[in-house]
């Protein structure tokens, strides 16, 4: 068996090398298909495999009070949607101050502004510098990390330090060479000491992470006055298990804070560290079924074109077939050859395509800078499917040759 199956090879294999120009446009065909299916599953792959990155720098076990949930952050439900108040200073104050649920730490922040100018001697940034007003419990519970110095201490919080924590970004633009803590930087006309310098967090969705100053709260509200202040206040659970129930909990919290009546929806929204993950990767599947939608076209033509070519070969080489039946070989072993060839040309055409849609994949992602992973599941797919446009390629012009009568073969010119 072994044997007869390395005869098939060989042969399918010298079939092919007598058609090359035939069997390479045909390879070039099956290639197409497969490369529009893997590209664009390798980008949907590095787009998720970016999104959990990014996201993950939420924190574990966290959840943010904000103004509007996730669906009305992202556009959904609009026919439903209500005008919801900002969350204010004074009740995000009085929500830290009366939650106290166990093993956890509440955090409040804001954006004080997105155009601030950082001077450091006589190196300035551009004014596109975002400046955030923090508390000592900011940091954990966003999942931040300092490479350089320290966090915010509740001295610093209590006492309206001007201290600040610096995006990584700043020290290859104003510290080149120069080691930031301990330095003195102009904000506002205001003069700040670097404690700090955040690890490396790179871009979410085009906004980068790394160009941010981080300020003492109290020194932020004085700084920067503006009317209608939308505050966030984040929880972090220590123990997933209670995560739940702190949810529960602080839901009723903000709602006693707001002084919502019990027939009242809330006017406030809740975002989980998990549900807002999974709220933006369900997003992407619909970016797959596109993909497989682009794929399975190309490839139907695909598995038209070589079926044809098999077709056209099976009437080529009716004489050695006749030859060979007349030799003693079986229907099974006709079939079998043929179908090896098919198998083989599929193949080709399927590593071409992966190697075509893996470069392309990460071109793509690398410009638009996502993160690159190796999509196995692409690759499969790939494989899978070729294996598949083989077999219902190769089947039918397989049986055909198998069938035909070995005396009526003889006699083709």
């Amino acid at each position: 068996m072994l044997n007869l199956f390395k005869e098939n090879v060989h042969i399918a294999v010298g079939s092919i090398k007598t058609q090359l120009m035939r069997t390479i446009l045909t390879v070039l065909i099956i290639a197409i298909g497969i490369t529009a299916l893997v590209c664009i599953l390798t980008v949907v792959a590095a787009l998720e495999n970016t999104l959990s990155s990014n996201f993950a720098s939420m924190g574990a076990n966290t959840f943010n009070i904000e103004q509007y949930d996730i669906s009305e952050r992202m556009g959904r439900n609009n026919e439903h949607k209500v005008d919801n108040p900002i969350i204010t200073y004074p009740e995000a104050k009085a929500f830290k101050q009366k939650y106290d649920y166990p093993l956890t730490h509440t955090s409040l922040s804001f954006t004080a502004t997105s155009n601030a100018e950082v001077r450091f001697e006589s190196k300035k940034t551009d004014p596109e510098i975002s400046v955030l007003g923090v508390d000592e419990y900011f940091l954990i519970n966003s999942g931040l990390e300092t490479t350089k110095g320290r966090n915010f201490t509740g001295f610093d919080i209590d006492n309206n330090t001007y201290s600040c924590i610096l995006g990584s970004d700043f020290e290859k633009e104003l510290f080149k060479d120069v080691n930031p803590i301990d330095k003195i930087l102009s904000i506002r006309g205001a003069k700040f000491k670097v404690i700090g310098v955040l690890k490396e967090k790179g871009s979410t969705f085009g906004n980068s992470q790394d160009l941010r100053v981080l300020i003492p709260i109290q020194v932020a509200r004085s700084l920067f006055t503006a009317p209608d202040i939308n505050y966030t206040v984040s929880v972090m659970v220590d123990k997933k298990e209670l995560l739940n129930q702190a949810t529960d909990e602080a839901n009723n919290m903000m709602r006693r804070v707001r002084k919502l009546s019990p027939i009242k929806d809330n006017n406030f929204g809740i975002s989980r560290s998990d549900d807002l993950i999974n709220k933006i990767l369900s997003i992407t599947q619909y970016l797959g079924i596109s993909a497989w939608v682009i794929g399975i076209i190309t490839i139907f033509g695909s598995s038209i074109a070589l079926m044809n070519i098999m077709l056209v070969s099976v009437t080529e080489r009716t004489r050695e077939i006749g030859v060979r039946k007349a030799l003693g070989a079986k229907r099974s072993t006709i079939a079998f050859q043929f179908f090896i060839e098919t198998l083989i040309i599929g193949q080709l055409g399927g590593l071409l395509g992966i190697f075509i849609g893996i470069s392309g994949g990460y071109g793509i992602a690398a410009a638009m800078s996502f993160i690159f992973v190796i999509p196995w599941g692409a690759i499969t797919a790939a494989f899978i499917t070729t294996f598949i446009v083989a077999i219902v390629s190769g089947s039918y012009p397989a049986l055909k040759a198998s069938k035909l009568d070995p005396i009526e073969a003889l006699r083709y010119e």
